[in-house]
Protein backbone atom coordinates (compact mmCIF):
# COMPACT_ATOMS: atom_id res chain seq x y z
CA UNK A 1 0.00 0.00 0.00
CA UNK A 2 1.45 3.43 -0.78
CA UNK A 3 2.06 5.53 2.12
CA UNK A 4 0.77 8.69 0.45
CA UNK A 5 -2.88 9.20 0.75
CA UNK A 6 -4.51 10.67 -2.49
CA UNK A 7 -6.79 13.05 -1.31
CA UNK A 8 -4.41 14.60 0.03
CA UNK A 9 -2.51 14.93 -2.64
CA UNK A 10 -5.38 15.73 -5.06
CA UNK A 11 -5.92 19.02 -2.39
CA UNK A 12 -2.05 19.63 -2.54
CA UNK A 13 -2.36 19.88 -6.56
CA UNK A 14 -5.37 21.99 -6.25
CA UNK A 15 -7.62 18.91 -8.12
CA UNK A 16 -10.41 19.22 -5.63
CA UNK A 17 -13.93 21.94 -6.53
CA UNK A 18 -15.94 19.93 -4.20
CA UNK A 19 -16.16 16.45 -2.24
CA UNK A 20 -18.37 14.82 0.23
CA UNK A 21 -17.38 13.56 3.57
CA UNK A 22 -14.02 14.41 3.16
CA UNK A 23 -12.81 13.53 6.61
CA UNK A 24 -14.83 10.36 6.17
CA UNK A 25 -12.76 9.86 2.70
CA UNK A 26 -9.56 10.49 3.91
CA UNK A 27 -9.86 7.73 6.30
CA UNK A 28 -11.19 5.27 4.08
CA UNK A 29 -8.17 5.88 1.67
CA UNK A 30 -5.69 5.89 3.88
CA UNK A 31 -6.94 2.12 5.15
CA UNK A 32 -8.34 0.73 2.04
CA UNK A 33 -8.02 0.39 -1.65
CA UNK A 34 -10.88 1.50 -3.40
CA UNK A 35 -12.64 1.35 -6.40
CA UNK A 36 -14.14 4.82 -8.24
CA UNK A 37 -15.59 5.85 -11.58
CA UNK A 38 -15.90 8.83 -14.15
CA UNK A 39 -18.59 8.82 -16.71
CA UNK A 40 -17.79 9.98 -20.21
CA UNK A 41 -20.76 10.25 -22.55
CA UNK A 42 -20.43 9.74 -26.21
CA UNK A 43 -21.27 12.89 -27.41
CA UNK A 44 -18.24 13.07 -30.48
CA UNK A 45 -16.21 10.83 -31.56
CA UNK A 46 -12.66 12.13 -29.36
CA UNK A 47 -12.32 13.77 -26.51
CA UNK A 48 -11.37 17.02 -25.94
CA UNK A 49 -9.20 19.12 -23.79
CA UNK A 50 -11.96 19.41 -21.11
CA UNK A 51 -12.03 16.31 -20.50
CA UNK A 52 -7.98 15.74 -19.44
CA UNK A 53 -8.28 16.94 -15.56
CA UNK A 54 -10.78 14.10 -14.55
CA UNK A 55 -8.61 11.44 -16.75
CA UNK A 56 -5.54 12.29 -14.55
CA UNK A 57 -7.17 12.46 -11.26
CA UNK A 58 -8.27 8.74 -12.10
CA UNK A 59 -4.24 7.88 -13.44
CA UNK A 60 -3.21 9.63 -10.18
CA UNK A 61 -6.10 7.39 -8.04
CA UNK A 62 -4.33 4.09 -10.20
CA UNK A 63 -0.72 5.20 -8.96
CA UNK A 64 -1.69 5.48 -5.97
CA UNK A 65 -3.05 1.68 -5.86
CA UNK A 66 -6.81 2.58 -6.34
CA UNK A 67 -8.79 0.82 -9.50
CA UNK A 68 -10.44 2.92 -11.74
CA UNK A 69 -13.57 2.27 -13.72
CA UNK A 70 -14.35 4.20 -16.77
CA UNK A 71 -18.25 4.62 -17.60
CA UNK A 72 -18.88 4.81 -20.95
CA UNK A 73 -22.45 6.41 -21.53
CA UNK A 74 -23.90 4.14 -24.41
CA UNK A 75 -26.98 4.74 -23.28
CA UNK A 76 -27.07 8.29 -21.47
CA UNK A 77 -25.28 9.83 -24.55
CA UNK A 78 -28.96 8.71 -26.38
CA UNK A 79 -30.37 11.41 -24.12
CA UNK A 80 -27.12 13.64 -23.16
CA UNK A 81 -26.59 15.94 -19.61
CA UNK A 82 -28.27 18.98 -19.58
CA UNK A 83 -26.18 20.08 -16.59
CA UNK A 84 -25.76 23.96 -17.26
CA UNK A 85 -26.61 23.59 -20.71
CA UNK A 86 -28.57 26.88 -22.32
CA UNK A 87 -29.71 24.77 -24.87
CA UNK A 88 -30.86 21.30 -25.23
CA UNK A 89 -28.51 18.65 -26.67
CA UNK A 90 -28.51 17.68 -30.30
CA UNK A 91 -30.13 13.69 -29.58
CA UNK A 92 -26.90 11.25 -30.84
CA UNK A 93 -28.19 7.89 -32.90
CA UNK A 94 -27.45 4.46 -31.96
CA UNK A 95 -24.89 3.77 -34.85
CA UNK A 96 -22.78 6.93 -34.50
CA UNK A 97 -22.84 6.24 -30.19
CA UNK A 98 -21.16 2.72 -31.33
CA UNK A 99 -18.81 4.49 -33.63
CA UNK A 100 -17.25 6.35 -31.00
CA UNK A 101 -16.98 4.21 -28.28
CA UNK A 102 -13.77 2.61 -29.87
CA UNK A 103 -12.11 5.76 -30.46
CA UNK A 104 -12.91 6.83 -27.20
CA UNK A 105 -11.47 4.01 -25.03
CA UNK A 106 -8.47 4.14 -27.36
CA UNK A 107 -8.58 7.86 -25.75
CA UNK A 108 -9.01 6.61 -22.33
CA UNK A 109 -6.07 3.90 -22.82
CA UNK A 110 -3.60 6.46 -23.10
CA UNK A 111 -3.78 7.60 -19.29
CA UNK A 112 -4.57 3.89 -17.65
CA UNK A 113 -3.11 0.80 -17.21
CA UNK A 114 -5.59 -2.45 -17.87
CA UNK A 115 -2.89 -4.60 -16.97
CA UNK A 116 -1.77 -4.30 -13.67
CA UNK A 117 -3.46 -6.97 -11.30
CA UNK A 118 -6.00 -5.70 -8.89
CA UNK A 119 -6.22 -2.18 -9.75
CA UNK A 120 -6.41 -2.41 -13.56
CA UNK A 121 -8.37 -0.05 -14.87
CA UNK A 122 -11.71 -1.33 -16.24
CA UNK A 123 -14.05 -0.14 -18.89
CA UNK A 124 -18.14 -0.29 -18.72
CA UNK A 125 -21.18 0.37 -21.09
CA UNK A 126 -24.31 1.75 -19.12
CA UNK A 127 -26.44 0.33 -22.01
CA UNK A 128 -25.13 -3.23 -20.73
CA UNK A 129 -28.20 -2.53 -17.61
CA UNK A 130 -30.48 -0.02 -19.55
CA UNK A 131 -30.93 -1.77 -22.49
CA UNK A 132 -32.73 -4.37 -20.50
CA UNK A 133 -34.31 -2.56 -17.89
CA UNK A 134 -37.92 -2.11 -17.71
CA UNK A 135 -39.39 1.14 -17.73
CA UNK A 136 -42.01 0.55 -14.77
CA UNK A 137 -39.91 -1.19 -12.44
CA UNK A 138 -37.39 1.34 -12.78
CA UNK A 139 -40.46 4.37 -11.90
CA UNK A 140 -41.12 1.87 -9.20
CA UNK A 141 -38.06 1.06 -7.66
CA UNK A 142 -35.56 3.93 -8.03
CA UNK A 143 -38.03 6.70 -9.39
CA UNK A 144 -39.96 6.83 -5.87
CA UNK A 145 -36.86 7.89 -4.32
CA UNK A 146 -36.47 11.13 -6.05
CA UNK A 147 -37.76 14.08 -4.57
CA UNK A 148 -39.26 16.42 -7.93
CA UNK A 149 -39.35 19.18 -5.71
CA UNK A 150 -34.93 18.44 -4.70
CA UNK A 151 -34.45 18.25 -8.53
CA UNK A 152 -35.79 21.38 -9.57
CA UNK A 153 -34.05 23.45 -7.06
CA UNK A 154 -30.71 22.08 -8.31
CA UNK A 155 -28.74 24.84 -9.69
CA UNK A 156 -28.32 22.90 -12.95
CA UNK A 157 -31.74 22.67 -13.80
CA UNK A 158 -32.96 25.90 -11.90
CA UNK A 159 -31.08 28.11 -14.32
CA UNK A 160 -32.58 26.46 -17.31
CA UNK A 161 -36.14 26.59 -16.55
CA UNK A 162 -35.78 29.78 -15.20
CA UNK A 163 -34.98 31.02 -18.51
CA UNK A 164 -37.82 32.61 -20.58
CA UNK A 165 -38.55 30.76 -23.75
CA UNK A 166 -36.66 27.59 -22.80
CA UNK A 167 -37.44 25.49 -20.31
CA UNK A 168 -36.45 21.24 -20.18
CA UNK A 169 -37.56 18.96 -21.57
CA UNK A 170 -38.42 14.98 -19.48
CA UNK A 171 -36.31 13.37 -21.39
CA UNK A 172 -33.28 15.87 -20.24
CA UNK A 173 -34.88 16.22 -16.62
CA UNK A 174 -34.51 11.94 -16.27
CA UNK A 175 -31.00 12.37 -17.31
CA UNK A 176 -29.68 13.03 -13.21
CA UNK A 177 -31.81 9.60 -12.79
CA UNK A 178 -30.13 7.68 -14.91
CA UNK A 179 -26.60 8.66 -13.90
CA UNK A 180 -27.57 8.62 -10.49
CA UNK A 181 -28.98 3.97 -11.22
CA UNK A 182 -25.02 4.26 -12.66
CA UNK A 183 -23.98 4.96 -9.34
CA UNK A 184 -25.91 2.27 -7.98
CA UNK A 185 -25.19 -0.47 -10.39
CA UNK A 186 -21.39 0.21 -9.99
CA UNK A 187 -21.52 0.16 -6.28
CA UNK A 188 -23.60 -2.96 -6.39
CA UNK A 189 -21.33 -4.94 -9.16
CA UNK A 190 -17.73 -3.64 -8.80
CA UNK A 191 -17.90 -2.16 -4.75
CA UNK A 192 -17.39 1.45 -6.58
CA UNK A 193 -17.66 4.17 -3.12
CA UNK A 194 -16.43 7.32 -5.36
CA UNK A 195 -17.74 9.08 -8.34
CA UNK A 196 -15.86 12.09 -9.64
CA UNK A 197 -16.47 14.47 -12.39
CA UNK A 198 -16.63 18.09 -13.57
CA UNK A 199 -17.71 20.52 -10.91
CA UNK A 200 -21.01 20.72 -13.35
CA UNK A 201 -21.89 16.97 -12.24
CA UNK A 202 -22.48 17.73 -8.32
CA UNK A 203 -25.90 17.59 -8.64
CA UNK A 204 -25.89 14.05 -10.73
CA UNK A 205 -23.35 13.12 -8.00
CA UNK A 206 -25.03 13.65 -5.16
CA UNK A 207 -28.49 12.34 -6.80
CA UNK A 208 -26.42 9.06 -7.19
CA UNK A 209 -24.87 9.24 -3.37
CA UNK A 210 -28.89 9.13 -1.59
CA UNK A 211 -30.17 6.76 -3.92
CA UNK A 212 -27.40 4.32 -2.59
CA UNK A 213 -27.67 5.20 0.68
CA UNK A 214 -31.60 4.78 0.79
CA UNK A 215 -31.21 1.17 -1.01
CA UNK A 216 -27.66 -0.24 -0.70
CA UNK A 217 -27.61 1.70 2.90
CA UNK A 218 -23.72 2.02 1.86
CA UNK A 219 -21.97 5.01 2.54
CA UNK A 220 -20.41 6.43 -1.35
CA UNK A 221 -18.75 9.80 -1.83
CA UNK A 222 -18.75 12.16 -4.44
CA UNK A 223 -15.70 14.38 -5.70
CA UNK A 224 -15.86 16.94 -8.12
CA UNK A 225 -12.57 18.76 -10.14
CA UNK A 226 -12.54 22.21 -11.69
CA UNK A 227 -13.61 23.20 -15.01
CA UNK A 228 -11.21 24.59 -17.42
CA UNK A 229 -12.13 27.90 -18.12
CA UNK A 230 -10.49 30.53 -19.87
CA UNK A 231 -10.77 34.37 -18.78
CA UNK A 232 -14.10 35.22 -20.27
CA UNK A 233 -15.71 31.50 -18.53
CA UNK A 234 -15.93 29.81 -21.69
CA UNK A 235 -14.85 26.12 -21.42
CA UNK A 236 -10.95 25.38 -22.54
CA UNK A 237 -12.87 22.67 -24.36
CA UNK A 238 -13.87 25.22 -27.33
CA UNK A 239 -12.36 27.54 -28.34
CA UNK A 240 -13.47 30.53 -31.22
CA UNK A 241 -11.45 27.69 -34.02
CA UNK A 242 -13.45 25.16 -32.10
CA UNK A 243 -12.49 21.69 -29.66
CA UNK A 244 -9.16 20.94 -29.20
CA UNK A 245 -9.39 17.40 -29.66
CA UNK A 246 -7.36 14.21 -28.51
CA UNK A 247 -7.76 12.56 -32.05
CA UNK A 248 -4.82 13.88 -34.19
CA UNK A 249 -6.78 13.69 -37.42
CA UNK A 250 -9.03 16.31 -35.31
CA UNK A 251 -6.61 18.27 -33.75
CA UNK A 252 -3.04 17.75 -35.13
CA UNK A 253 -0.02 17.16 -32.65
CA UNK A 254 1.74 20.58 -33.44
CA UNK A 255 -1.64 22.63 -33.02
CA UNK A 256 -2.36 20.41 -29.68
CA UNK A 257 0.78 21.43 -28.42
CA UNK A 258 0.94 25.58 -29.71
CA UNK A 259 -2.41 25.58 -27.95
CA UNK A 260 -0.59 24.99 -24.46
CA UNK A 261 2.71 27.10 -25.64
CA UNK A 262 0.33 29.99 -26.15
CA UNK A 263 -1.88 29.75 -22.66
CA UNK A 264 -1.96 32.69 -20.48
CA UNK A 265 1.16 33.29 -18.18
CA UNK A 266 -1.68 32.90 -15.32
CA UNK A 267 -2.42 29.51 -16.33
CA UNK A 268 0.80 27.84 -16.68
CA UNK A 269 1.70 26.73 -12.82
CA UNK A 270 -1.86 25.46 -11.92
CA UNK A 271 -1.74 23.38 -15.12
CA UNK A 272 1.31 22.05 -14.29
CA UNK A 273 0.74 20.79 -10.83
CA UNK A 274 -2.78 19.20 -13.04
CA UNK A 275 -1.23 17.75 -16.53
CA UNK A 276 2.42 16.60 -15.46
CA UNK A 277 3.86 14.09 -12.58
CA UNK A 278 6.55 16.05 -11.57
CA UNK A 279 7.15 15.57 -8.04
CA UNK A 280 5.67 18.88 -5.98
CA UNK A 281 8.57 19.89 -4.63
CA UNK A 282 10.02 20.61 -8.89
CA UNK A 283 6.45 22.22 -9.15
CA UNK A 284 7.03 24.44 -6.30
CA UNK A 285 10.86 25.53 -7.50
CA UNK A 286 9.19 25.92 -10.78
CA UNK A 287 6.66 28.18 -9.21
CA UNK A 288 9.26 30.24 -7.31
CA UNK A 289 11.47 30.86 -10.21
CA UNK A 290 8.67 32.22 -12.19
CA UNK A 291 8.57 35.59 -11.63
CA UNK A 292 10.44 36.07 -14.80
CA UNK A 293 9.10 36.07 -18.10
CA UNK A 294 11.89 34.02 -19.00
CA UNK A 295 11.17 31.33 -16.62
CA UNK A 296 7.41 31.60 -17.97
CA UNK A 297 8.11 30.86 -21.24
CA UNK A 298 10.69 28.28 -20.36
CA UNK A 299 7.82 26.59 -18.36
CA UNK A 300 5.02 27.04 -20.82
CA UNK A 301 7.11 25.07 -23.05
CA UNK A 302 7.55 22.21 -20.48
CA UNK A 303 3.99 21.93 -19.84
CA UNK A 304 3.26 21.65 -23.73
CA UNK A 305 5.88 18.84 -24.20
CA UNK A 306 4.85 16.50 -21.11
CA UNK A 307 0.95 16.54 -21.88
CA UNK A 308 1.57 16.40 -25.86
CA UNK A 309 3.75 13.53 -25.06
CA UNK A 310 0.99 11.97 -22.87
CA UNK A 311 -1.36 12.30 -25.65
CA UNK A 312 0.01 12.21 -28.77
CA UNK A 313 3.27 9.84 -27.57
CA UNK A 314 6.80 10.73 -28.41
CA UNK A 315 6.52 10.77 -31.98
CA UNK A 316 3.85 12.87 -31.93
CA UNK A 317 5.72 15.00 -29.32
CA UNK A 318 8.71 15.17 -31.79
CA UNK A 319 7.04 15.81 -34.64
CA UNK A 320 5.38 18.98 -32.82
CA UNK A 321 8.59 19.98 -31.63
CA UNK A 322 9.99 20.00 -35.13
CA UNK A 323 7.48 21.89 -36.44
CA UNK A 324 7.61 24.49 -34.38
CA UNK A 325 11.49 25.19 -34.49
CA UNK A 326 11.54 24.86 -38.10
CA UNK A 327 9.41 27.81 -38.59
CA UNK A 328 10.62 29.69 -35.72
CA UNK A 329 13.80 29.65 -37.18
CA UNK A 330 12.73 29.85 -41.24
CA UNK A 331 14.96 26.67 -41.74
CA UNK A 332 11.88 23.54 -42.81
CA UNK A 333 14.73 21.28 -44.27
CA UNK A 334 13.97 19.43 -41.52
CA UNK A 335 9.88 18.56 -41.90
CA UNK A 336 8.92 15.91 -42.77
CA UNK A 337 5.84 15.65 -45.36
CA UNK A 338 3.50 14.37 -42.26
CA UNK A 339 4.57 17.55 -40.88
CA UNK A 340 3.46 19.46 -43.97
CA UNK A 341 -0.04 17.79 -43.61
CA UNK A 342 -0.34 18.79 -40.57
CA UNK A 343 0.27 22.35 -40.95
CA UNK A 344 -2.35 21.96 -43.94
CA UNK A 345 -4.77 19.77 -41.65
CA UNK A 346 -5.25 22.61 -38.70
CA UNK A 347 -1.53 24.19 -37.99
CA UNK A 348 -1.75 27.53 -40.87
CA UNK A 349 -4.03 28.88 -43.07
CA UNK A 350 -4.01 26.72 -46.54
CA UNK A 351 -5.29 27.17 -49.54
CA UNK A 352 -5.28 24.63 -52.74
CA UNK A 353 -4.17 26.09 -55.67
CA UNK A 354 -4.19 24.79 -59.42
CA UNK A 355 -1.55 25.30 -62.14
CA UNK A 356 0.91 28.18 -62.29
CA UNK A 357 0.28 31.30 -60.34
CA UNK A 358 2.30 34.24 -59.74
CA UNK A 359 3.33 35.80 -56.53
CA UNK A 360 1.06 38.56 -56.09
CA UNK A 361 -1.91 36.41 -56.92
CA UNK A 362 -0.75 33.88 -54.12
CA UNK A 363 -0.41 36.78 -51.77
CA UNK A 364 -4.01 37.36 -52.77
CA UNK A 365 -5.67 34.30 -52.66
CA UNK A 366 -3.99 33.54 -49.26
CA UNK A 367 -5.65 36.34 -47.71
CA UNK A 368 -1.46 37.70 -46.68
CA UNK A 369 -2.61 40.46 -49.22
CA UNK A 370 -5.80 41.98 -50.30
CA UNK A 371 -4.77 43.96 -53.51
CA UNK A 372 -2.62 43.82 -55.92
CA UNK A 373 -0.76 46.98 -55.25
CA UNK A 374 -0.80 45.95 -51.88
CA UNK A 375 0.91 42.27 -53.08
CA UNK A 376 3.58 44.93 -54.84
CA UNK A 377 4.50 47.02 -51.83
CA UNK A 378 4.98 44.17 -49.63
CA UNK A 379 6.86 42.43 -52.09
CA UNK A 380 8.94 45.50 -52.09
CA UNK A 381 9.51 46.23 -48.92
CA UNK A 382 11.12 42.63 -48.42
CA UNK A 383 8.56 41.48 -46.05
CA UNK A 384 7.41 38.38 -48.34
CA UNK A 385 9.18 34.87 -47.85
CA UNK A 386 9.07 31.70 -49.65
CA UNK A 387 9.96 28.65 -47.94
CA UNK A 388 11.62 30.62 -45.26
CA UNK A 389 13.77 32.77 -48.15
CA UNK A 390 13.03 36.76 -48.90
CA UNK A 391 11.79 37.35 -52.06
CA UNK A 392 11.80 40.87 -53.81
CA UNK A 393 10.68 40.19 -57.69
CA UNK A 394 7.39 41.44 -58.06
CA UNK A 395 7.03 39.23 -60.96
CA UNK A 396 7.68 36.46 -59.14
CA UNK A 397 6.00 33.31 -60.60
CA UNK A 398 6.15 29.77 -58.60
CA UNK A 399 8.24 27.27 -60.13
CA UNK A 400 8.95 23.08 -59.26
CA UNK A 401 11.34 24.02 -57.58
CA UNK A 402 9.19 26.00 -54.75
CA UNK A 403 6.84 22.93 -54.07
CA UNK A 404 8.43 20.78 -51.17
CA UNK A 405 7.87 17.18 -52.06
CA UNK A 406 6.27 18.40 -54.78
CA UNK A 407 3.32 19.98 -53.27
CA UNK A 408 3.29 22.69 -50.42
CA UNK A 409 4.96 26.33 -50.78
CA UNK A 410 5.17 28.20 -47.30
CA UNK A 411 4.22 31.80 -48.24
CA UNK A 412 5.39 33.88 -45.30
CA UNK A 413 4.27 37.79 -44.59
CA UNK A 414 6.43 39.46 -41.62
CA UNK A 415 7.72 37.14 -38.95
CA UNK A 416 4.15 35.73 -38.05
CA UNK A 417 1.68 35.53 -40.93
CA UNK A 418 1.61 32.63 -43.00
CA UNK A 419 -0.22 30.45 -45.42
CA UNK A 420 0.29 26.80 -46.90
CA UNK A 421 -0.05 26.85 -50.90
CA UNK A 422 -0.84 23.25 -51.84
CA UNK A 423 -0.98 22.24 -55.05
CA UNK A 424 -2.65 19.92 -57.17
Amino acid sequence: MNDQNIITFLKLRNFIFQISNSNELLELTNNTMISLYCGFDLTADSLHIGHLLPLMVLKHFQMLGHKPIVLIGGATSLIGDPSFKSLERKLNTYNDISKWEKNISNQISLFLDFNIGFNSAKIVNNNSWFNKINILSFLRDIGKHFSVTQMINKDSVKNRINRIGQGMSFTEFSYSLLQAYDFFILNQKYQVCLQIGGSDQWGNISSGINLIRRINRNQVFGLTVPLLTQSNGVKFGKTEQGPIWLDPKKTSPYTFYQFWVNIDDKNVYPFLKWFTFFDYSKLMKMENEGCHVENICKDKIILAKEITNIVHGEKGLKSAVRITSCLFSNCLSEMTELDFEQLKQDGIPSVNLLGTEDLQTALIVSSLSYSKSQSRNMIISNAISINAKKISDVKYCFSNHDKIFGKYTLLQRGKKKYSLLCWK
